[in-house]
């Protein structure tokens, strides 16, 4: 594997897999270098030398599995991309097993405290525990920092080969200032590195290294190693501070006591048997409260001739429903360069006309099989009869080992990449390990934590109902589950537990697990395939920023381009909602309400299906405390009255409040649930009373609500499998 944090090259014989793979990359490098939260093709065309036929075909299948997003000709990452590097978190156990003792040390200290591993000639950082200050030290989940400039560098350069050695000299000779590392700042001018290899000789004597300002002026940092069973380093536990609480030596007199304290029990639990739960066929739903609320959803879509938004395909399939394809047309010509640039735009329009032949072609490289007819149209909008039967194919209602990429294909058309499917699919499945009591409480209390910081700062209301939980499915996002996971740290699956996890051949899984080892993403040892921490350059680091409101807000405004009606979210706070995220829509007559409004929980829709998410004993120590007044003469001011309508919402999963808020407004809402089940949040529709009967409303608005909820969910759970939220909310973004 190379030490260049520079993606390999792309021209030549490569595989749709590999130039999927390089989109991703360059989408994640215009993300986290230059801050662009969308990109044109014309830039994906530049960045990676593919031809844009190549690059329309490549992020027409991506927008297929819900890794990228298109608004029009704009491309960005999508939350749901964020399973890949989970699959590599969970297959490495290390969140799970060391996320306790980060917790325990940073509480102890009153530190910031993060667990890093080894990736080439670079460190990534899979455990972050931070301490909330004004001025807080973090890095996220999936960044990558030259080993020159970082505390765990020289622990982990202290076990490099001649080779490894060779390859950081080539890394820094190509690039003395570090523009390839935009989790640092770039250096002013080029380092010899003389300095480096003294500090690497310091901590392989000491077993202990330090950080006195290298990444950037004030911060300074202590890392110890954690070694796994055979005695190499497996990751370094690292206490970061800054200045003005401590300098470097005061620091190291501060923590390396507590941090080597707690080694012993690290390793002991890195080493310590992990659970292997039994493989799935094709696909499981991320989460219970999710599989119910796109049951209801598709129940109600079909008493229903109103427009329906798509519910999003079991987590771990390959890919969501309610995604136009974008294909467009032209080949996937085998050597992928920069040759006859494609001028086909992306989005529903381009969808279609492309031959089977070209998929084939496609793939020669490798030797993945093509079937299915020409390209179907898109229908209208971001709706499609094509993705419902993608969605069954790949959710376990297909034939017994019928491959889901081809049946996906076969609805979706010659545009979509059968081997990017597959290879992707096969990198998911790495991850197939349960996570731990940990990963559960941090996914559940982090979605607490962010809603809390949306509403003013703290975690209040969402925050306190969520904290301290001991089981949201941290690991379901992956969905997929293999039998062939060893104990302890480093476990691995074996071809078959690959083959049986994805539904492929086990041929076809070869492939793509060859072509995964060859570009760095994975690794074989004898019978095993294991997921390497490159994955989480696949967009990881830019996605972990986002907060409650981020992962909801595309949501939303795909739920007003639905109904054409505005779309709120609300949390509880004391007596009242308050408003986090809006997203109006553009009408003559709308509801106008602006981010902070609060209105009493009693009289609105969104209140009422948050306390109907409250346990009995909270739900009625509420209604004791309220004071109805009527604030039209619509408005239940009966406390038992208003008892039972809390009730029914909670039975059947939404409220309808019409005209008790305001005369003429009529509003429809639902709960958002957190990985665990718990109501975080209220989704809600507002519209005129005019515009039809209260009924009506309920059976035009509610599938595409439930739909909406469901699919923020999805992503929550995805984005809180393995750390909290995180905090860059731009509430209103």
């Amino acid at each position: 594997m190379s030490f260049s944090p520079v993606p390999p090259p792309v021209n030549g014989p490569v595989g749709p897999l590999e130039r999927g793979l390089a989109v991703l990359r360059e989408l994640t490098r215009l993300a986290a270098q230059e801050g662009r939260a969308t990109v044109r093709p014309g830039d994906l065309v530049r960045g990676t030398g593919l031809a844009r036929s190549v690059v329309d075909r490549v992020v027409a299948t991506l927008e297929q599995l819900g890794y990228v997003t298109l608004d029009g000709r704009d491309i960005g990452l999508a939350v749901r991309l964020m399973e890949l590097g989970n699959a590599y978190l969970a297959a490495s156990g290390l969140p799970a097993a060391l996320g306790p003792f980060a917790e325990r040390l940073a509480d102890g200290l009153d530190e910031s405290v993060s667990v890093a591993v080894p990736d080439g000639g670079g460190v990534r950082f899979v455990v972050q525990v931070t301490r909330r200050r004004t001025m807080s030290l973090a890095f996220r989940i999936g960044d990558l920092l030259p080993a020159e400039r970082c505390s765990p560098g020289p622990l982990f350069a202290a076990e490099w080969s001649g080779a490894d050695w060779a390859a950081w000299r080539a890394r820094r000779a190509g690039d003395p200032l570090d523009t390839a590392f935009p989790a640092v700042p770039p250096r002013h001018r080029p380092d010899s590195g003389a300095d480096f290899e003294a500090r690497v000789k310091e901590a392989a004597h000491d077993g202990w290294a330090t950080d006195d300002q290298l990444i950037e002026p004030g911060l300074v940092a202590v890392s110890v190693p954690v070694r796994d069973a055979s005695g190499r380093i497996a990751c370094a536990v690292n206490v970061v501070s800054h200045t003005s609480r401590h300098d470097v030596d005061s620091l190291r007199a501060a923590v390396l006591g507590p941090l080597g304290a707690e080694v012993p029990a690290m390793e002991a639990a890195l080493a310590a048997p992990r659970r292997r739960p039994a493989v799935l066929a094709a696909s499981t739903a991320s989460t219970a409260s999710t599989a119910s609320a796109v049951s209801a959803a598709s129940a109600a879509s079909a008493a229903s001739a109103a427009p329906v938004a798509p519910v999003p395909w079991g987590v771990g399939a390959f890919g969501p429903a309610g995604s136009a394809p974008g294909a467009p047309s032209g080949g996937d010509d085998a050597g992928g360069r920069a040759g006859a640039v494609g001028t086909t735009p992306l989005g529903p329009a381009a969808w279609g006309g492309l031959p089977a032949a070209d998929e084939t072609r496609a793939e020669s490289a490798l030797g993945a099989p093509s079937s299915g007819p020409s390209a179907q149209p898109a229908g209208s909008g971001r709706t499609r009869s094509a993705a419902g039967a993608a969605s069954a194919a790949v959710g376990g209602t297909s034939a017994v080992g019928e491959d889901p990429a081809r049946m996906a294909k076969r609805e979706l058309g010659a545009g979509f990449l059968q081997s990017l499917a597959r290879g992707l699919a096969v990198l998911r499945a790495l991850g197939g390990v349960e996570a731990t009591s940990w990963g559960e409480a941090r996914s559940a209390e982090g979605v607490g934590r962010s809603v809390g910081r949306a509403v003013d700062g703290e975690a209040r209301a969402v925050g306190d109902a969520a904290r301290g939980a001991s089981g949201a499915a941290g690991g379901m996002a992956h969905g997929l589950v293999g039998a062939g996971q060893g104990g302890g740290l480093g476990g691995g699956m074996t071809l078959t537990a690959v083959a049986e996890a994805t539904g492929l051949a086990r041929a076809t899984a070869r492939r793509s697990l060859l072509t995964l080892v060859e570009l760095g993403y994975a690794e074989a040892d004898g019978r095993t395939f294991r997921p390497l921490p490159r994955v989480l350059e696949l967009g990881y680091a830019p996605l972990a920023e986002l907060g409650f409101t981020d992962i909801a807000q595309p949501h939303m405004r795909e739920l007003v381009r639905t109904v054409h009606e505005s779309a709120s979210l609300a949390v509880l706070d004391g007596g009242d909602i308050r408003y986090i995220a809006r997203v109006p829509t553009v009408r003559i007559m709308s509801v106008n309400i602006t981010i902070g409004t609060r209105f009493p929980a009693y009289a609105t829709s969104m209140g009422r299906v948050l306390l109907a998410g409250l346990d009995a004993d909270a739900r009625a120590a509420h209604l004791a405390d309220v004071r109805p007044r009527p604030l039209t003469r619509h408005t239940v001011t009966s406390v038992p009255e208003l008892a039972r309508v809390v009730e029914r919402a909670a039975a059947e999963g939404h409220a309808l409040v019409d005209q008790e808020l305001e005369e003429g407004l009529r509003s429809l809402a639902v709960p958002v649930r957190d990985a665990r089940g718990r109501v975080v949040a209220a989704l809600n529709v507002a519209t005129h009373a005019g515009r039809g009967t209260a009924e009506s409303v309920r059976g035009e608005l509610l599938p595409a609500l439930r739909a909406t909820a469901a699919r923020i969910e999805a992503d929550l759970a995805t984005a809180s499998a393995h750390h909290a939220l995180g905090a860059g909310e731009r509430v209103g973004a």
